[in-house]
């Protein structure tokens, strides 16, 4: 949770005093980062995927009547689920 600080004499005016607060507050060092591991190259696979025309660029084959695209739009959402799932076990902390 971050805490803003908060200004006795009321609402500061803009400018850099109110800028520099901000920082102060917002860009906490932290030298035990948690993003910066490989498994984050994981979730590049449902940005890029849904990108490729040539997968979902045919009415055939159809799955329960539906065609390819629709039926496809549903499994890169669980491609996505799974990607996701798999980079947060991966890389989560003890808690």
């Amino acid at each position: 949770m971050i805490t803003l600080p908060v200004n006795p004499n009321g609402p500061a005016p803009p400018g850099p005093a109110l800028s520099q607060t901000w920082e102060t507050v917002l860009t906490v060092p932290n030298g035990d980062r948690s993003d910066r591991s490989p498994w984050n190259w994981l979730l590049v696979v449902p940005i890029v995927l849904p990108l490729l025309p040539f997968l979902f660029n045919s009415d055939e084959p159809r799955l329960f009547g539906f065609p390819l695209f629709y039926w496809l739009q549903l499994a890169f959402i669980a491609v996505g689920v799974a990607c996701t799932t798999v980079v947060y076990q991966m890389t989560k902390r003890g808690r």
